[in-house]
């Protein structure tokens, strides 16, 4: 099977260290072009690609016949736009969180998905990771009884004005940012969906730099009360627990695998010892690519599709709604 030649729109830091070395990495993929008109920037992707094409902008990227599929780690109010751009040139697109804005934006991509015979969805990456898919297998078979209650934290200190993140012009704040762990994680895990929400949201300069999230999820098996912070002006900090009648689940590093901590799962049921799962050095950017590229090749499942990232991109438009 021929490798996947991809291609990355804009050099961000992101991308420089994660992403692009992830799909230089994964299986079945290369890492083939780069647009910036920077060679600067160009060079720190030449570093571990040095085969590394690199076009002086987006469109120059897309029509590249070469490139087969596109990551697209732009400022978050980019990204309809480009997503819609690359499935026109015949691409498939790997789209940073979040795609959208607001979850209507999502409807046209869809179309857009469908009408291009591509594949295109959001980098979800946590949903690939085997401490996610070992925390909804546990919940899917009851192991803590009856869900009665999930909580996450997320949050890092990240005052400086300057950054991406701090921008209203860019989609900044902790909600797009890092709220779409805090909710697409219980979503996914307990297969669930929000019911009523209640939200306080504090901001800075336009944009949200804490929200605290409370209120109901409802799903297959029942409700449950969920609450969710995220901050960018807090201590760094994530954990996320669902809390049954008969046990919980903790995953203490669940969002920044290798980054915050190693990633780390325990069971904890009444009158039994802890279970623990500890993950050291699995990667899951390098596993989120070799997904895509099985899914594509092979027609493997893939965990996450726009129609997922919508219903995430809708619990953020009620988190908004919902402030008190």
């Amino acid at each position: 099977m021929d490798a996947m030649n991809w291609g990355i729109l804009g050099a961000a830091k992101f991308a420089r260290e994660h992403m692009g070395p992830a799909i230089h990495a994964a299986r079945g993929a290369r890492l083939a072009a780069l647009a910036t008109s920077s060679a600067e920037k160009a060079q720190p992707f030449k570093d571990f690609a040095p085969d590394l094409k690199v076009h002086d902008s987006y469109d120059a990227l897309l029509a590249d016949p070469e490139i087969e599929a596109v990551y697209i780690p732009l400022p978050n109010t980019l990204h309809v736009e480009w997503t819609k751009k690359a499935l026109a040139a015949g691409k498939h697109v790997l789209c940073e969180k979040p795609i959208a804005m607001e979850a209507s934006e999502i409807d046209g991509l869809i179309a857009a998905r469908d009408a291009s015979g591509k594949f295109a969805t959001e980098a979800y990456m946590i949903v690939h990771h085997p401490q996610w898919e070992l925390a909804r297998q546990w919940l899917d078979e009851g192991l803590i009884g009856e869900l009665r209650h999930a909580d996450v934290v997320f949050s890092f200190n990240n005052p400086d004005p300057t950054n991406i993140r701090n921008k209203p012009e860019t989609g900044g704040g902790s909600i797009p940012d890092i709220g779409v762990y805090a909710y697409s994680s219980v979503r996914f895990a307990a297969r669930a969906e929000p019911g009523e929400l209640r939200s306080v949201i504090q901001r800075e300069n336009g944009v949200d730099t804490y929200t605290h999230v409370t209120g109901e999820m409802l799903g297959a098996k029942g409700g449950f009360t969920y609450s969710a912070i995220t901050s960018t002006r807090l201590h760094p900090r994530q954990e996320v627990t669902f809390q049954g009648d008969a046990g919980l689940i903790r995953l203490s590093c669940p969002f920044n695998a290798n980054v915050f901590d190693q990633a780390e799962v325990t069971l904890s049921r009444t009158g039994e010892p802890d279970r623990v799962q500890r993950f050291p050095g699995v990667n899951q950017y390098v596993i989120q690519v070799e997904n895509y590229v099985r899914h594509i090749r092979e027609g493997a499942p893939y965990p996450w599709t726009l129609e997922d990232a919508r219903g995430t991109q809708a619990m953020i438009d009620k988190v908004r709604a919902s402030e008190l």
